[in-house]
């Protein structure tokens, strides 16, 4: 893993070295958690840093036959990190093998190979360095030169911890996402009911109806903006796009608000009446919204009742979900509502369906104003990223596309960006490489790296 890592061309070598290394980072999606960041969390040891919540590693422990305890048990700090070192071997070819590895390099200086016999060396050396100031939360931030970062969260925040760091005078943006996916959650009414009220508690207004649903929504939303939110974002299994009236609304919320269990066809009409309200909310506040849909989450029952959700028992689902999207983003259109967009399939059968959709609703004077987000999730390694920026390649304007994010809980996570930069300027350099992209037109090449990497998103996003 040296300079030129992933980097197979003397022109790839060229375009990350001399126009993508060096830039900052907007990671404009994210799940960190903003109380770190206020408070300049001071991580106690490398294991808490790594392995505390991450559910990509967790998954992988699992299928090295590692038992819970060791996970997400009662075992040790270091008996956690000596049973993620014995796995490491075993994740040849998959992405945490190279991220693991660009974390060890980047963060701690530590070329060495994580496995078994270097475990405790590279344990203790990580521990010894996280006692310093540089490797705090603010700190780690500082070292991958982060500029932007927007982390997820409920209209029932207080955001409390963002205005803190805002006031702190920290030099890196910390912004709110505006996340609804409870507002929507009428599938489970005694929970529903319970978010309702925090809800209304938060914004000190009860909520009877749809109608004072929708109004503590704009106030909150109203709320997110002031405190510098640019985005919205959705975790979603499909798109929703049913026709409804207000009456029915009203009738559905008061039905699940009384503990009942709504139908699957009230539950798709009032997804449909909030997704169509948010993205009107995001139009008129000049927002960009954003949807992660398609995975099956909890799939293992025994496992969410014990450990709850997020813990890496997610899989890719398969929906057939093009005709509700394309009714939903021409609803916003048709009314003129249409705010910036950025999709995320996570299966990616469904990157061509996606590619050509979001040529349907671009539109001046904003260049790739509806976009196909960065490969998500399961397909934020090499073949996925490959694969969906090929994709956009020929189906529309990569040169526009807005790039990597993180999407994660650590703050070891950014070598990601560096990781999708040589991916990118791997692929473009081999084009050039191979005659399918002028050598003539360098300079335009060149500034397309930079512009991918980093200047897209700003101008983008308005950072």
């Amino acid at each position: 893993m040296d300079k030129d890592f992933l980097l197979q061309s003397p022109t790839a070598q060229a375009l990350y070295h001399n126009h993508a290394a060096h830039l900052p980072i907007i990671d404009y999606h994210c799940h960190l958690n903003p109380k770190e960041v206020a408070e300049d969390h001071r991580f106690r040891n490398i294991t808490e840093l790594w392995l505390g919540g991450d559910h990509y590693k967790w998954r992988a422990m699992r299928s090295n036959g590692v038992e819970e305890k060791f996970i997400t048990g009662d075992a040790s700090d270091w008996e956690k990190f000596q049973k993620w070192a014995e796995t490491m071997p075993y994740c040849m070819r998959n992405p945490l093998y190279h991220w693991t590895h660009l974390e060890l390099r980047t963060a701690f200086g530590i070329n060495k190979l994580l496995n078994a016999a270097t475990a405790r060396e590279i344990y203790d050396e990580c521990n010894e360095k996280l006692q310093s100031p540089e490797f705090s939360a603010r700190g780690l931030m500082r070292r991958y030169k982060v500029e932007v970062v927007c982390t997820t969260d409920d209209p029932a925040d207080t955001l409390e911890h963002h205005i803190a760091t805002c006031k702190s005078g920290f030099k890196a943006k910390v912004l709110p996402t505006w996340r609804p996916d409870k507002a929507m959650a009428i599938d489970n009414p005694t929970a529903y009911r319970a978010y309702i009220e925090a809800l209304g508690t938060v914004a000190k207004q009860e909520i009877r109806t749809y109608t004072d649903l929708l109004d503590v929504l704009q106030q909150r939303h109203d709320f997110f903006a002031s405190v510098g939110c640019r985005l919205s974002d959705h975790g979603v299994n499909e798109f929703y796009a049913d026709d409804f009236t207000e009456a029915e609304l009203n009738a559905i919320f008061l039905k699940v608000m009384d503990g009942k269990q709504p139908t699957a066809e009230e539950v798709s009409k009032f997804r449909s009446a909030l997704m169509l309200e948010g993205g009107r909310m995001d139009a008129k506040a000049g927002w960009t919204q954003q949807f992660h849909y398609g995975p099956m989450r909890n799939n293992n029952s025994r496992m969410f009742k014990k450990l709850g959700p997020d813990a890496g028992y997610d899989s890719i689902g398969t929906w057939n979900t093009s005709e509700s999207l394309s009714r939903f983003l021409d609803k916003l259109d048709s009314e003129g509502n249409l705010a910036k967009t950025i999709l995320y399939p996570i299966n990616p059968s469904d990157n061509e369906m996606i590619a050509t959709m979001i040529g349907n609703f671009q539109e001046g004077p904003t260049p790739g104003k509806i976009q196909f987000g960065s490969g998500w999730w399961f397909n934020d390694q090499l073949d996925g990223m490959e694969r969906q920026m090929n994709c956009l390649s020929v189906l529309g304007l990569l040169s526009r596309f807005v790039g990597m994010l993180t999407d994660s809980r650590s703050f070891l996570s950014y070598p990601r960006h560096e990781y999708f930069r040589r991916c990118l300027c791997n692929l473009i350099g081999q084009d050039v490489e191979d005659g399918k992209l002028p050598r003539e037109e360098m300079p335009f090449i060149e500034q397309m790296v930079e512009d991918i990497s980093y200047y897209n998103a700003k101008r983008y996003f308005g950072f």
